[in-house]
């Protein structure tokens, strides 16, 4: 998968203006309640739980314009709860953005 950030930079770029500060703060913001919603993701034992969780994960990734996140939480809605597969996807979209975060 091909990692896009230019969606999500452009919305969080518009949100915060000139402000420097806040546009750390808003991609802190983006990558805790993801991290959250992965949290989630990883312990949820039932199907309610799970799609809880992905419906969440992609409702984050459409507000922000994270096509990559988006794709991943897809993946997770049609996935098994506890699939390893959608897991392993979600958490590899969320290090490439955190990585490409600390770079800036």
């Amino acid at each position: 998968m091909a990692f896009n950030l230019g969606a999500l930079d452009a919305t969080l770029a518009a949100a915060a203006g000139e402000d420097a500060a806040l546009l750390r703060e808003l991609r802190a913001a983006f990558l805790e309640s993801a991290a959250r919603q992965l949290d989630l993701l990883k312990r949820a034992r039932c199907d309610g739980n799970w799609h809880v969780a992905a419906m969440r994960l992609k409702g984050l990734a459409a507000s922000f314009h994270a096509e990559d996140l988006l794709q991943a939480a897809e993946t997770a809605l049609l996935a098994a709860p506890g699939e390893p597969m959608a897991i392993r996807e979600v958490e590899a979209v969320l290090a490439r953005f955190s990585r490409d975060s600390r770079i800036r």
